[in-house]
């Protein structure tokens, strides 16, 4: 399949605090998609630290345009239960999907887009490792800054330093959204970061990455440099790591441009 060409959308911030630009964001009138759109289903697939419910703007934005949206809650205890995890979501739905994946979840979609349900992949901040490559060696390409500390645990588990939390994960959302978010982590083992993919789903299905250009938990050029290698075509926006949250409506509109996209190659087929 010939992937969509690189094209590369610097969006500003507003003078106003992201968190109050992203709910005037997802209080703006959406365009409802065609009756006859081939691709209607959207999956996401949160990352390392955070449960499905930091989707909600993307999720209440994409309902409103009429696509049916569904969140996979990973578990986040190894790989390959995260990958089953979105794999049986996948199973779920009616028709192709486009599945989109934040952070760690880049790797989940990675592995997990392989399946015939999977019309295009959207990454948000997220890794895209090749096969044979796990989040590590990608990390060690290009360590993350100094804010991101991980604080291992004795059983193999890993939570994000409290105190540095909010710098390193969500430095553009008020600090009581930072407090809940730090508050409410979901640990994930450590040894999933070492586990590679067996599959990558972004050499057959065409992909797009929205990058944080303020994300101080991978560095953006990492980020800058996984996007051109998988050509996906590439929307860059100045939020934190957490931009699904400060920034919904950037999301959603790249999630519906791959939907749209991905279904005219399915007419034309």
């Amino acid at each position: 399949m010939i992937k969509e060409v690189r094209n590369t959308i610097v969006a500003a911030a507003a003078a106003a605090s992201l968190a109050a630009c992203a709910t005037t964001q997802s209080a703006a009138p959406v365009a409802r998609i065609p009756e006859a759109q081939a691709v209607k289903n959207i999956v996401l697939v949160h990352g390392a630290f955070a449960d499905g419910s930091g989707w909600r703007g993307v999720y209440d934005d994409l309902t409103a345009r009429g696509y049916r949206v569904t969140i996979v809650q990973n578990p986040l205890t190894s790989l390959a239960d995260d990958v089953a995890a979105t794999r049986r979501i996948l199973a779920r739905q009616n028709g192709p999907s486009i599945l989109v994946g934040h952070s760690y979840g880049g790797v989940v979609i990675t592995e997990a887009g392989d399946d015939p349900r999977v019309a295009g992949l959207v990454y948000v901040s997220a890794f895209a490792p090749d096969v044979g490559q796990s989040t590590g060696q990608l990390l060690g390409e290009l360590p993350p800054p100094p804010e991101f500390v991980v604080d291992p645990q004795a059983d193999g588990y890993g939570f994000i330093n409290l105190e540095k939390f909010k710098a390193a994960f969500a430095a553009d959302t008020s600090d009581a959204d930072a407090a809940f978010l730090r508050d409410s982590q979901v640990p994930i083992a450590l040894a999933n970061f070492g586990t590679p993919v067996a599959h990558a789903a972004w050499r057959t299905k065409p992909s797009w990455a929205v990058i944080a250009s303020q994300d101080h938990a991978i560095t953006p050029v990492l980020l800058r440099r996984m996007a051109e290698r998988i050509h996906a075509t590439v929307v860059e926006v100045e939020a934190s790591h957490v931009l699904f949250v400060t920034q919904p409506r950037v999301v959603a509109d790249v999630i519906d441009r791959a939907a749209r996209a991905t279904s005219q190659t399915a007419e034309t087929r």
